[in-house]
């Protein structure tokens, strides 16, 4: 059977809210990735890597649902490049309550929000909290790329974990979509990170930038570097790594 939620009936999901079976609430972002890659490239892989792991789940006999992903999120800063969606923080806050109610009134009790986006990560951290105290639920948050981040380091040769359009995005897009990756395009998508592999967002005095202050391209990292090889080595760690977490069994799994 089919773990992703839009391929099954309401009797299945009935079936699978009896069984106590963990929801897995994939959100993410429609934005500009540098001149070679779509605007969904965080909706396709966050989707990729939790239907992966939901798989991966259900084959240990675990009861778990996929959601659809959430496909907007907060990317004020890419919107100088165009070709982006934003929501202000209120706006997320309550798109969010209002997708794990429905879940919880369709009568699941357990959720994980799985985030694919860097640009969601502290909004998601604050707003966990609230969401849990407004709707009485076992809500978990993660972001699927800090979860592997040993074998991503092990398989990137510039960078050790996910920046943006770079080598790592890049090889999963040309891992599950390779018709939608303008390798044409390649040649100019490139853009500055640190020696050390760092990104130059990783500031020990932050403040809001826009992505064209940092980057002409849009992108951060080298996705000249991209394989498909790599790209599938990274989407198996990253779903082996969340599905290895949620089969742990943490308190709202």
């Amino acid at each position: 059977m089919s773990v992703l939620w839009s391929e099954l009936s309401a009797a299945h999901l009935r079936s699978k809210a009896e069984a106590d079976a963990l929801v897995i609430l994939p959100v993410a972002s429609t934005e500009q990735h540098g001149p070679h890659l779509p605007t969904g490239v965080d909706t396709y892989l966050c989707a990729a890597v939790c239907e992966r792991a939901g798989r991966l789940m259900q084959d240990q006999g675990k009861h778990v649902v996929v959601a659809p992903t959430l496909w907007v999120g907060l990317a004020e800063h890419h919107v100088s490049f165009g070709g982006t969606f934003t929501l202000g923080l209120r706006t997320y806050h309550a798109l969010l309550a209002d997708l794990l109610a429905s879940i919880k009134r369709a009568g699941f009790k357990r959720m994980i929000i799985v985030n694919g986006h860097g640009g969601n990560i502290a909004a998601l951290q604050a707003l966990t909290t609230d969401l849990t105290r407004e709707l009485d639920i076992a809500l978990g948050v993660t972001t699927y790329f800090t979860l592997a981040t040993e074998s991503f380091a092990a398989t990137l040769e510039d960078q050790k974990a996910v920046h943006h359009a770079c080598e790592a995005e890049t090889s999963m897009m040309m891992a599950i979509r390779p018709d939608l990756v303008l390798n044409d395009q390649l040649n100019d998508a490139h853009g500055p990170f640190a020696l050390d592999g760092t990104s130059p967002l990783n500031r020990p005095l932050n403040h809001w930038r826009s992505f064209k202050e940092i980057t002409d391209s849009g992108v951060i990292g080298d996705a000249r570097r991209a394989t498909p090889a790599k790209g599938e080595t990274l989407m198996a760690a990253a779903a082996a790594a969340l599905a290895t977490r949620l089969i742990a069994g943490e308190p709202w799994a």
